[in-house]
């Protein structure tokens, strides 16, 4: 290397010294500053590495956070109360001009605030771009207000508003301004009345805040996007003569159904587009708002239009939900949303059940389900759908009590119901985890156990005389311990003892002095046989143990 050259490197090197050592000055004087005026309440702070996190000051969080959010609500609401009341009154450019400089005067003073106030300026100016899509909507819809007649040129208007809400919040990357814009425009659509263009609006509203969730994962906006438009929709499923006044029920019905089924497969698809990149709580949440949405609004609207349509929907529905955990097993979803999607679908069955049959048909219908998912449960290691099952297996040991005969063949279909779900071989799929162990995994049991405990002994009262309830009782419990000791399961036995321990108390009280000779000796010899023989299994046992 020659001469010259080393030595413009010496003073390259010698310049990034200086360079780094002036910087180091600064950062030293930048982090020795106090400020010069300390704020009312304690600012949260990031904590060091290392450092416990602070607890959030409440107070700071209420100022910050939710008086910010709950005031550009309630301002936006004020300014579309102003146009619909009072902008009939002037003329038509000053309707169109006055809307809009309002709006654009709104989102100009939270551009400027969010220099200083990033996230406060934000939501200042989610309301302006808010207020821009109501006078939009405003225009051709409240009747004071109405400029453009035209309906699609009115539509096609609405839609590029929403796209130019959109394209701002995307370039300013900011899921504040997005969910207070959308948010409050479907919020501000209800302030009127709703019908068909109010329902295609907040569809398009909707399908932007779909967009955030698919591109850039935002939970929030599309989360309060949901609640929004069934809300919006609530309103105008109790409104019947929302469209016209004398349209006929059927085809406003069938339009109302068409929205809600729009609702749903929109939001399941962006749902299921990329779940493995939602957090599972989020997932959740999407899934279950979406199906309550869809199965309450659903349920009143086909209800309306007459009894013998609601099993269909409901079985519809319940396919859907199923159709729904395959796409969320396929796409890679988390065991926890497969299994949200299995359980909601088995208990969307369960629901309909009653629309479609009665008494002893209901209660064999509402068996066979629980057994079908409690099995289904320990097989695909779904305890979600598990759960399902064994409760609506309650729920059929429950409405045994509706059907005015044979009620002894289904207490005993109800015992094989149980046991069979508790004693289901597990064969685990690949994308859902194993069946619950331990705590979980006893809880589950001891259910079903408790199950067929109950089912057994009103099948064996169903049977025995009146007189030898007690009796009866006691064979209960004899068969509770057998079924335990056969199959090695000491919940069953647990609820046998339990069992044996109301007989008894029945035995002392009750029929020590009420029953005639004859049965108190019947009932004494039977029960102490049974009790020697099952103490005497606990002695074999024992001893073999040792």
């Amino acid at each position: 290397m020659a001469e010259g050259d080393t030595q413009d490197l010496r003073e390259v090197v010698r310049r990034l010294e200086e360079t780094v050592s002036r910087l180091e000055t600064r950062i030293e004087r930048l982090e020795t500053v106090a400020p010069a005026r300390p704020l009312p309440f304690p600012v949260a702070r990031a904590p060091a590495p290392g450092e416990p996190e602070e607890k959030r000051d409440l107070e700071a969080h209420l100022g910050t956070y939710w008086l910010s959010r709950v005031g550009i609500v309630a301002l936006i609401i004020g300014f579309a109360f102003l146009i619909i009341y009072h902008f009939g009154e002037l003329g038509v450019l000053a309707r169109v001009g006055a809307g809009y400089l309002l709006s654009g005067g709104l989102a100009a003073l939270g551009h400027w605030l969010s220099r200083r106030h990033q996230v406060f300026g934000q939501i200042i100016f989610g309301g302006g771009l808010a207020l821009s899509y109501f006078v939009t909507y405003a225009l051709h819809f409240v009747p004071a207000v109405r400029v453009i007649e035209n309906e699609p040129l009115a539509l096609v208007l609405l839609a590029m508003n929403v796209v130019g809400i959109i394209v701002i919040a995307q370039r300013m990357q900011s899921e504040t301004v997005a969910g207070i814009a959308l948010f409050l425009g479907l919020r501000t659509g209800m302030l009127s009345d709703i019908t068909l263009f109010t329902l295609m609006s907040t569809t398009m509203l909707a399908s932007g805040a779909l967009f955030f969730l698919v591109k850039n994962r935002w939970v929030l906006v599309p989360l309060s996007s949901l609640v929004a438009v069934y809300s919006t929709h609530v309103i105008w499923a109790m409104r019947t003569d929302a469209i016209a006044p004398g349209q006929p029920d059927s085809e406003r019905l069938a339009l109302s159904l068409a929205f809600l089924a729009l609702y749903y497969f929109i939001f399941s698809v962006a749902l299921l587009v990329h779940p493995r990149e939602l957090s599972r709580r989020a997932a959740l949440s999407f899934a279950l708002l979406n199906w309550v949405g869809m199965l309450t609004l659903g349920a009143v609207e086909v209800s309306r239009w007459g009894e013998s349509h609601l099993f269909a929907f409901f079985v519809a529905l319940a396919l859907a939900q199923g159709a729904g955990a395959a796409v969320a097993n396929w796409r890679g979803a988390a065991p926890g949303v497969i299994q949200a999607f299995l359980a909601t679908s088995i208990l969307t069955l369960a629901l309909g059940l009653p629309s479609q049959y009665e008494d002893t048909a209901l209660v064999w219908a509402w068996t066979a389900v629980g057994l079908v998912a409690g099995v289904a449960g320990r097989v695909l290691g779904a305890g979600a759908l598990q759960v399902v099952g064994v409760s609506i297996l309650y729920v059929a040991l429950g409405a045994t009590w509706l059907p005015p005969s044979g009620r002894a063949l289904l207490y005993a279909a109800l015992v094989v119901g149980f046991t069979l779900v508790e004693r289901s071989a597990v064969v685990p799929m690949d994308r859902l985890p194993p069946p619950p162990e331990g705590r979980r995994r006893d809880t589950l049991q001891f259910f079903c156990a408790a199950g067929a405990g109950l089912a057994l002994v009103w099948l064996v009262g169903e049977l025995m005389p009146s007189d030898l309830t007690t009796l009866g009782w006691g064979v209960a419990a004899f068969g509770l311990f057998a079924l335990g000791f056969a199959v090695r399961e000491r919940w069953y036995r647990l609820v046998g003892l339990a069992v044996l321990t109301f007989t008894l108390g029945r035995l002392l009280f009750v029929d020590l002095s009420g029953l005639p000779p004859n049965q108190r000796i019947l009932t004494f010899i039977l029960l102490g046989v049974m009790l020697l023989a099952v103490s005497y299994v606990y002695t074999r046992l024992r001893g073999h143990r040792r």
